[in-house]
């Protein structure tokens, strides 16, 4: 039998990920400038928290979700999605917290879709919640921070876009306004559409099907039917976006593909990775939280996708530099010299590696160049003989002869160079 990953899931190999954990250090100390805290959710869900969260109509739920009953015949479900998860999470232990609440998340989600380019069964997700505000700041906020989340991890052109799905008060007329039209237009829609218009007729605006999309570029648009309190919560919205000098593309056909959003959704896409564009997704979800049984709570939030991201700068992967040493020893002496100094070295922080294959110097010379340090730290026999250490400077092609004091403190101050630059 050939052992494999599972179809749609992969590994995340060195050097790639070591991309992966620089991306989310950066994330993180992101949402740490915004005030946000992690919080850790289980990987698997009772299935209800999906059924009852996503919607039963649900692409996700109809026909993505991974579900399976445990020997209590519970059953459970790997999580597709963050938001949900979070929910359940505050209304069984977060409802007495002060407010706002302001959360984060990481990890893998799961969905049984067709693996293709930007499309994964497994696949990471950053994201944040802020719970507890009605107000359009708070809309503002989270689109804030998503847009200087995609300043920090990427270059390039990302469009955003912005719309509202309206909620409780003018969605249902719109939605029968709609589902009329759709009914006008259905032996032109695919065979989910017409199953859409009857269950959800706004995810009718996600097909990619080209018959599908050419029906819906005459609808109705829900931001044409807005309610009062939903025109206004999106028209300051917009306002404070605008005085943060954050560009933005109205889209009145912009949905999402989950029950929960009310009011304010948005997307960032890049035209730069064809058809799975979105890397960067959420909106406003004020009835979700109430749905659990929990008190009538707004919140907002996003998800980001660590892959599509990724995707983005998949040519950038040059050599990373270490900032430690690789310390290149001969013989039996010198290598146990070498063991005893990188404890030393570990032991102050400083990152240092060494070679345990008893290969050559030369070879070591090599490994060291393919790891990426910045150092290189000799110990031959006239190193042993005097007592002096030789540092080469990898990228300078520079060496001295220091004292194992000395060599300490150099590399000491390289390592809080290093740590200033990555600031």
């Amino acid at each position: 039998m050939h052992l494999q990953a599972p179809k749609g899931m992969s590994d995340v190999l060195p050097p790639e990920s070591g991309r992966w954990k620089e991306t989310i250090r950066k994330a993180e100390e992101l949402f740490d400038l915004y005030g946000y805290e992690e919080i850790i959710l289980p990987v698997l869900e009772q299935t209800e928290v999906f059924l009852k969260g996503i919607g039963p109509t649900s692409d996700i739920v109809q026909k993505e979700m991974f579900t399976f009953e445990d020997r209590g015949d519970t059953s459970l479900t790997l999580r597709p999605e963050g938001t949900a998860g979070v929910a359940r999470a505050f209304v069984q232990s977060m409802a007495k917290y002060p407010m706002p609440l302001k959360l984060y998340y990481q990890g893998p989600m799961f969905r049984r879709e067709r693996p293709q380019k930007g499309r994964f069964r497994q696949f990471f997700q950053l994201g944040v919640e802020l719970i507890g505000s009605a107000k359009p700041v708070a809309d503002a906020e989270v689109i804030a921070l998503a847009q200087d989340l995609m300043a920090a991890l990427g270059e390039g052109r990302i469009d955003l876009l912005v719309n509202s799905v309206g909620d409780s008060r003018c969605r249902p007329a719109y939605s029968e306004m709609l589902r009329a039209y759709l009914d006008r237009m259905e032996d032109r829609l695919c065979q989910d559409c017409r199953r859409r218009k009857q269950t959800n007729p706004l995810r009718v605006f996600d097909c990619k099907e080209p018959g599908c999309f050419q029906v819906v570029q005459e609808a109705p648009r829900i931001t044409d039917h807005l309610c009062e309190k939903c025109q206004a919560h999106l028209e300051e919205t917009l306002e404070l976006l605008g005085q943060a000098q954050i560009t933005l593309e109205l889209d009145k056909s912009l949905v999402r593909g989950l029950d929960y959003y009310t009011r304010t959704v948005f997307e960032f896409r890049s035209p730069a990775l064809g058809a799975q564009n979105t890397i960067a997704a959420g909106g406003r979800y004020d009835g979700l939280i109430e749905s659990y049984g929990g008190p009538p709570t707004p919140a907002t939030g996003f998800s980001l996708g660590l892959e599509r991201l990724l995707m983005l700068h998949s040519g950038e992967r040059g050599k990373a530099e270490r900032a430690g040493a690789y310390l290149v020893a001969e013989e039996a002496e010198a290598r146990n010299r070498a063991f005893i100094l990188a404890r030393e070295l570990r032991g102050r922080d400083i990152p240092c590696d060494l070679d345990c294959l008893d290969r050559s110097m030369k070879a070591q010379a090599k490994a060291a160049d393919r790891l990426g340090y910045r150092y290189t730290v000799f110990l031959g026999p006239e190193e042993l003989a005097s007592g002096r250490l030789t540092l080469r400077n990898m990228a300078a092609g520079t060496q001295e002869s220091l004292s194992e004091k000395e060599l300490i403190a150099r590399l000491e101050a390289a390592r809080s160079t290093a740590s200033k630059e990555n600031e």
